[in-house]
């Protein structure tokens, strides 16, 4: 009967007829497998993982800090292990507890602009491994980081944010792990909405090399994450209300020039209004050494409303002088013609109407200021939204 049940033993792991758990304990308790070891250790070629990043959900970019952002994604890993291949007529995919990890090898992929993270545990640790009859490996975990991106401001707030996300092999070099995306949707992002930006339907993802010396080189994967800030808010919020500012300032130019209280109210109110508003817009903001597009619209619409108040305080001057005498080549014409010697301390007057003269410098300010401040919408406008959208400048 021993003879009977040992060889009807044999017979079925020949044919392939075992239990998921005898497939299971066959595959990873067997002494010729160590999860220790590479699949492709002892070849000539690496092996190759291929990397599908999932994205579910990006919390929020620190514009104030500059320096990072907040990320859950799930990523996923394929490889083949021919450690790993059974045969069995019904059984095509082995799914293995997370406990079950441990036992078998996986990659030591770790993302390098990473601050801090950590592997989702609600339930249980977030982690999946699959095991196909062709030894093909199947591992996906789900991960909550923050990493680390150096933001230029130079447009804000129109502009364009990119923040890379690499992904590495930290201690087999390329001899022996070599990384690929997936070769469909290699990085997805079902449905993302943040306050404040949009991202673009097309993803960049590229192949990176790492060096480090004597070390060796190292896989890498690079994926570029493009934001496009909504403007809408801005535009709202700063630039329609500083612009109505500075038309307002332009009010005084059709007030009477003898209306002093009015005309001083008004450019003192605006100049005021406006450095407010400026220094709200610039506190939600880092300290930075270079300008910014917002700095720019700031600081020409406070020009503008204080040019204005210089210009009452030009024309209030002009308008308070008095009448001076002054002589002139025709007056001196008509006295000789009168047989009288003008002596030259005798003066010849003309009266000069400053007052209409002060008018007239409003006249002109009432065109100047609005053209001078369309043209410079125009290049604004021009200028950050198609000219500088590299932050060049």
């Amino acid at each position: 009967m021993i003879l009977i049940v040992v060889l009807y033993l044999q017979f079925c792991s020949i044919c392939g007829e075992l239990t998921r758990h005898e497939i299971i304990h066959k595959l990873l308790d067997d002494s010729d497998y160590d999860p220790m070891i590479a699949p492709n250790y002892e070849d000539d070629f690496p092996t190759n993982i291929s990397i599908q990043l999932l994205i579910k959900n990006i919390h929020s970019l620190d514009e104030l800090r500059m320096k990072d952002f907040s990320v859950d994604v799930i990523l996923r890993q394929r490889w083949t292990d021919r450690r790993l291949k059974f045969n069995h007529s019904t059984v095509g995919v082995l799914e293995l507890d997370q406990k079950m990890t441990e036992k078998v090898w996986v990659p030591d992929s770790f993302f390098p602009k990473e601050k801090r993270a950590q592997i989702h545990e609600v339930t249980v640790p977030n982690r999946l491994l699959h095991i196909y009859s062709n030894g093909t490996v199947f591992y996906s975990m789900r991960i909550e980081m923050t990493l680390s991106c150096a933001m230029a401001l130079q447009n804000y707030p129109l502009d364009r944010q990119s923040c890379p996300v690499t992904i590495e092999s930290y201690s087999y070099t390329k001899e022996n792990i070599d990384f690929h995306w997936a070769k469909y949707n290699p990085v997805q992002i079902p449905s993302v909405s943040l306050p404040q930006f949009t991202m673009p339907d097309e993803i960049k993802t590229s192949l990176c090399v790492t060096e480090y010396g004597e070390v060796g080189n190292f896989a890498c994967l690079l994926v570029e994450l493009r934001f496009e800030r909504n403007t809408g808010y801005y535009i709202a919020q700063i630039f329609i209300p500083s612009i109505l500012i500075v038309m307002l300032s332009w009010v005084s130019f059709w007030v009477d020039i003898d209306a002093i209280p009015a005309r001083v109210s008004l450019g003192v109110l605006t100049v005021l209004t406006m450095t407010t508003q400026s220094s709200g817009a610039r506190s939600a903001l880092p300290r930075v050494s270079y300008i910014k597009a917002i700095d720019v619209w700031m600081a020409v619409c406070l020009t503008f409303v204080f040019l204005a108040l210089l210009e009452f305080a030009y024309i209030n001057v002009v308008s308070r002088r008095n009448s001076k005498p002054i002589r002139t080549s025709s007056q001196a014409e008509m006295t000789f013609k009168r047989g009288t010697t003008p002596s030259p301390m005798m003066p010849i007057l003309k009266n000069i109407d400053f007052k209409k003269r002060a008018r007239h410098v409003d006249k002109v300010a009432r065109v100047m200021f609005p053209l001078i401040f369309f043209l410079f919408n125009i290049g604004f406008w021009v200028f950050y939204l198609s000219i500088n959208t590299d932050n060049k400048f």
